[in-house]
């Protein structure tokens, strides 16, 4: 995770803390890649807290640890970031330096949005991944959902159905757990055979790859869907 561990925003199942953040550190993406070398890593997923005080949401930081990373030989780079604000100028800052994967989670269901992510909006996230599957030269598309928040599986189908409209091809389906009792509190604990329905549904509507499991998060096996599914 990069920039930081303090996050500009508020989201009510991240345990992540929010508040100011500090200054950026220009030296981290040089010393991400050094970390990569020393941990003899193949596949290095790198992600931020929301920086939306800096003008480009960190966009720049990130293209600029992608960089660093593609100068180690056989390093594939995948970055989890913010929406960004829906910049696409920013948007395209991370993109230009050609990750092999761009992944921005939705999160949760349209109807839970507002009241899961304050700050951040359903269809500015589609947005995002739409953006980068037309991006040229293509990139792997990724994203992320929850369950157990209040959803129903309807409404979790149909935003399955809007991941996939906008080009994702790689989704990760996992349980919610609350990190503290002043977080949005588990709605429901599904049961890993309902985790396999659910994959059966992703992969009929057309994603390529699909991790779904109650322990599942956004980097699980990232460096197996990357490449098992080629």
């Amino acid at each position: 995770m990069i920039m930081g561990n303090i996050c500009t925003r508020n989201c009510r199942f991240c345990a992540i803390q929010s508040g100011t953040p500090a200054l950026i550190d220009n030296n981290e993406p040089d010393r991400v890649a050094q970390l990569a070398t020393q941990l003899g890593l193949r596949h290095v997923v790198v992600t931020s807290v929301t920086r939306d005080d800096i003008n480009d949401g960190g966009a720049s930081m990130f293209a600029r640890t992608i960089t660093s990373l593609h100068t180690l030989t056989g390093v594939s780079v995948e970055v989890l970031t913010p929406d960004l604000k829906g910049v696409e100028k920013s948007i395209s800052t991370v993109l230009s330096a050609q990750p092999d994967v761009f992944n921005h989670n939705l999160e949760t269901v349209k109807r839970l949005q507002s009241d899961i992510r304050p700050q951040a909006d359903y269809q500015r996230s589609l947005a995002v991944l739409r953006f980068a599957a037309e991006w040229q030269p293509h990139t792997r598309i990724k994203s992320g959902v929850m369950v157990g928040l209040g959803e129903t599986d309807e409404e979790l189908f149909e935003a399955l159905e809007d991941l996939s409209g906008t080009g994702c091809k790689y989704l990760t389906i996992g349980q919610y757990l609350a990190p503290s009792r002043d977080h949005i509190p588990v709605d429901r604990f599904v049961h890993p055979e309902k985790f396999q329905e659910y994959r059966g549904k992703a992969l009929a509507m057309g994603f390529k790859a699909v991790a779904s499991g109650p322990l599942v998060r956004s980097s699980y096996k990232a460096e197996n869907m990357l490449y098992d599914s080629e």
